[in-house]
Order: C-alpha cells, then structure tokens, then sequence
C-alpha cells in the first residue's frame, strides 16, 4: 500500500491524536485517506497583486479534489513594495523574503503534506516561496496571480506604475500639472495583478517559469483573464502526478535548470532583483552561483524584450506574443539552453517547447534581430565595487553607457531625494546614496523614487545613481545598485566624497571611484561606520545575520 508523507498524521493508533484534529477540521475518512496537498495562499486586502488569489486558491483546490487530493489551505505573507516605497516600511520589503520562507517551511513541516502549491504573486513572495520548496523539498507546483492590465491616460495613451512614479518627479521639475499627475494616479494601475511591467514581481513569475517549477503561462496570463482560473485548475491537478511520481523542487531546480533562468533573465531584461533573488534560490536548493558569471551569460544572450520600464510594451503583449516559452524557443535555436531536464510539467523542457511559436517578433525579437547583443543585466566591478554591482543595461540611455562625473553623496535615500527635489543635482553628476545595504539599511530599500524623480525630471541621460541599496523593477537609467561590499561592511563606497570622480563603463563591465589607493587607505583609516538605524526587532535582527547583496543576501 502507497505510503504517504502524511501518515505521519493519521495513521496508526499513536496518530489517532493527530487524526482526531483532523477530524475537528471537518475532514471526512475519505478526504484523509487521500494525499493531503498544502495550498500556499497569499492572499490579502492590502497588496493590489494578491487581492484576487483567493478565486486562484480555490480553483487550485478544485483542481487537486479533482485528480484525487484533499486540499488544505494556508497563508503566506507578502509585502506591496509600491506601497511600502519611500518610507520606513521599504526597509521590511526584502526582509520579507526570508519570513515567508521560514513560515512556509515551518508550516509545511510541522503538517506533513504529501505535496504544495504555492500562489503568490508580487516581489519577495515569489523568491520566498521558491527558497521554501528548495527547503522542504516535496512535490511542488507554483501558480502565480498573473500582471496587472496596462492603463490608459485620457488620451489614450497606455501607462504604468513606472510611468506614475516618474510622473511626480515631471510634477517637481515643472512638466506635468496637478490634472497631469491625477491623470496618473487614477489611471496606472487598472486591475488586479502584479504590476504590469517588468518588474521584479513579474520578471520572477517569468523566471519561475523558465526554471521548470510551473505550467506555461504562470509569468504572463494577465490576472483578469478567465485563462489564469483555468491555469490554477490544471496546477492543482498536476500536484497530484508530481505526486505519484515524487518529482521534487531539487530534482527540478539544478544548476542546469539556474543556468537556464539566468538566460531567460538576459533575454526578458528583468529586474535586477533577479541577481538577488536566484542565488539565494540556488543556495536553498544546493547550488552555488557565481554573479559575476552572469556576464559570461549575457555575453551570449541576446536582449528580445523591451517591456516596460525598458520600452512601451507589457506583460499582456508578452503573453499575446506567446509568452516565456516563446522567449525559451527563440534562444534554442542557437541552443542557448538545457534542454534535457525535467520540469514540473512532468517532461523536459525540449517537450515543452515542441511546436511553441513567436506570434509578435515586435514584442519577442527573433533571435538573429535582438533589441541588443548582449543580455539586459551586466555586473560592474572595480574599486568602488570590488565584489561587484548590477545595473539593468537594457534600460540604459546609450549616452551613459560610459560616463564619467563627480559624487554627489548621501548617507540615506531621504537626504538624495530631498537634493534631487530641490533641484540640487545638476547634469553630469553621479548620485551616491549609501548605508541603505542589506546590513546598513536595514533592509537593502529600493531606490525608485530618486530614480524615477531623475527620470522624471529629464535628467535620464545625463545622471547616474549608484547605490549600496537596490532598485525597483520598475526602475530605468543608469542605475547601479547592490554595490558590494556595502558601506555598513567597510566597503569604499562608504569612503567616497563629494566632488570625486566616478568612471562608469557599462559596456566593459567596470566602474571605478577616481581616487589612489593611498588616499583611499587614509581615508578608511579613519572611517568609522555610524550607529546602527534600527536596534531593536525583526530589523536588528536581519541585520546582525545577512550577507552582503552578491551573496543574494542571504541569512547566514
């Protein structure tokens, strides 16, 4: 007789204790008898891309009771980086991370499940629970919430929430009236679902797509459309076939299958969020990534979207398009991927592929005529960064893929804003924000309210802004975040003054503070880093165990 995970619940005399809680659930002998799956719900009133995902737990569980499974359903947490964005409340966004993998992994543990499907959605959710199912390694299928619609302005025009919060720096340079700005704020965000560019949230829905740990369509249905209740309906039964054949998170997440989404990454021009979030996936799972072979990556692949922020299209034109396995089908063509490995369909990927089709080379580029050579994310290193940096290339002005200008220097993300809403920042110039680190924050915030008010401001093309801190998927410009070591570490981005000169060469991969090595070891000689921002709670906390950002910013 099968035996599953969960008799460790409810069989033998010694579980009848265990059997009698499942009873007070109102489980009948039959629903018991059969493999009890954990559907992950992320589910809440306060972030716009999860507000739905109780109609998708409850075709996941329609479709588990379908094939067989009795269902039970639990929470997981998730943050609104748009709502959580430039104030106090950004410092928990990354941290959130780590809590959701804990307590999904504490609850998938302590319960015994047979299998999980997990629904999330925005940002942190997504790279939470893929770290959960590394850890707890059962039978695990993903179905996300899907992207939000693009908006449309009065005029017509389409938008989204990168538009909006370039807007407001427009609004403070004089460009765009109050009308203009409500024009905006009414309009941006239409529907339910992650937002509708590539941003992080989607760009890891893509990604968990491309690594094998979902059914097609997972990154790019948009979350209105009838097709995603249709989706969670066929996850719900495929957990039960991953099931019966205990196909597990690690025999699908390899290095093979890493290496594959590093690819799709470069091809889709995802959020440099992605160069956080994968390697600390990889560690979960018992793989080791290098980031700085990310550009050994991008050097081969080549760039096939714009989405925005990078362009003027969104994830509904990508699905139209044929979504990510459209994008996987272009790259194989010059056998830029691992075909060879097994997915959470229950076959390879060379048999998901079979007969995809591109129905949009404007929105996919084939792959013989890309947006560019080369990948959408670069690693940078040298002196400033010895351990490196990440900027999104794809969403750089050709005119500052090289540059070179003076530091502009701030200790917080508040103090830059202020500078740049006051009209303190001038052409040429290069921002540094630091102590806003994984350990110096705490809590590594995102920085898309100085670079949207940059944007915003006209100033794309003639300003860069490099930080210890990270940025928003929905962040465009020369903006190069995660600098490593972080300022809080000791790092030389916390030696940096005002009026240096910054050399960044992006096409090369570098960037260099202008300073001798002599100055800089007087300079560190008498450095001393400032008082912890937060002493006491989960933040303290984070901050005494995370690892630098090119670690992913792990717990240690």
């Amino acid at each position: 007789m099968t035996k599953f995970r969960s008799d460790n619940i409810k069989k033998g005399v010694e579980r009848t204790p265990n059997l009698s809680l499942l009873y007070a659930l109102g489980f009948t002998k039959e629903e018991i008898s059969r493999p009890i799956i954990g559907v992950v719900s992320s589910f809440s009133e306060i972030v716009p891309g999860h507000m739905h995902l109780d109609k998708i737990a409850q075709a996941v569980k329609d479709g588990i009771r379908a094939a067989g499974g009795t269902p039970i359903m639990f929470p997981a947490i998730a943050v609104c980086d748009g709502i959580a964005m430039g104030h106090v409340g950004m410092k928990y966004s990354l941290v959130s991370r780590d809590l959701i993998a804990d307590s999904t992994e504490a609850m998938a543990m302590a319960h015994q499940f047979d299998g999980l499907v997990m629904i999330p959605n925005c940002d942190k959710n997504v790279p939470g629970l893929l770290m959960a199912a590394a850890r707890v390694n059962i039978p695990t299928i993903f179905c996300a919430g899907g992207p939000m619609l693009a908006g449309h302005l009065k005029d017509g025009r389409r938008t989204c929430l990168s538009h909006m919060f370039e807007a407001v720096g427009a609004y403070h340079a004089g460009k765009l009236d109050a009308a203009g700005v409500e024009d905006y704020t009414e309009n941006a965000c239409p529907s339910c679902g992650s937002c509708s560019g590539m941003y992080t949230a989607n760009s890891m829905n893509c990604l968990t797509e491309a690594i094998g740990m979902s059914l097609r369509g997972n990154g790019t249905i948009p979350a209105p459309y009838s097709a995603r209740i249709r989706l969670a309906k066929l996850t719900g039964m495929k957990i039960m076939e991953l099931v019966e054949k205990n196909i597990k998170p690690r025999d699908i997440m390899t290095a093979k299958a890493f290496k594959n989404a590093e690819t799709v990454d470069m091809a889709l021009g995802c959020s440099t969020n992605t160069m956080l979030h994968i390697p600390a996936i990889a560690h979960e799972a018992g793989v080791e990534i290098d980031l700085t072979k990310a550009n050994e990556i991008s050097s081969k692949t080549p760039n096939l979207c714009h989405l925005a922020p990078a362009g003027d299209t969104f994830m509904e034109d990508l699905d139209r398009a044929g979504g990510v396995y459209a994008v996987m089908a272009e790259l194989c063509k010059k056998n830029l991927l691992e075909t060879d490995i097994i997915t959470a369909t229950g076959k390879t990927v060379k048999e998901n592929l079979s007969g995809v089709k591109n129905y949009d080379e404007n929105i996919i580029r084939p792959i013989e005529k890309p947006f560019m050579q080369t990948g959408g994310i670069a690693v940078l290193k040298g002196n400033l960064a010895p351990d490196g940096c990440v900027v999104k290339r794809s969403a750089v002005a050709p005119e500052m893929m090289k540059h070179t200008g003076p530091a502009r220097v701030f200790d917080s993300e508040d103090e830059a804003i202020e500078a740049i809403y006051s009209k303190k920042i001038n052409p040429g110039d290069v921002v540094v924000i630091r102590y806003e680190g994984p350990k110096g924050g705490p809590g590594m915030r995102e920085m898309l309210n100085p670079t949207s008010a940059i944007c915003g401001m006209g100033l794309d093309t003639s300003v860069a802004l490099i930080t210890d801190g990270r940025f928003s998927g929905a962040t465009r410009g020369a903006s190069i975040g995660h600098v490593s070591p972080e300022a809080a570490s000791g790092g030389n981005i916390g030696l940096v003054n005002e009026g240096d000169l910054i050399e960044i060469d992006i096409e090369n991969c570098k960037i260099n503070l202008k300073v001798s090595d002599e100055e800089l070891n007087k300079r560190r000689a008498v450095w001393k880093c400032p008082e912890p921002k937060i002493k006491t709670g989960y933040l303290a906390r984070y901050a005494r165990l995370v690892s630098s950002a090119d670690k992913g910013a792990i717990l240690e």
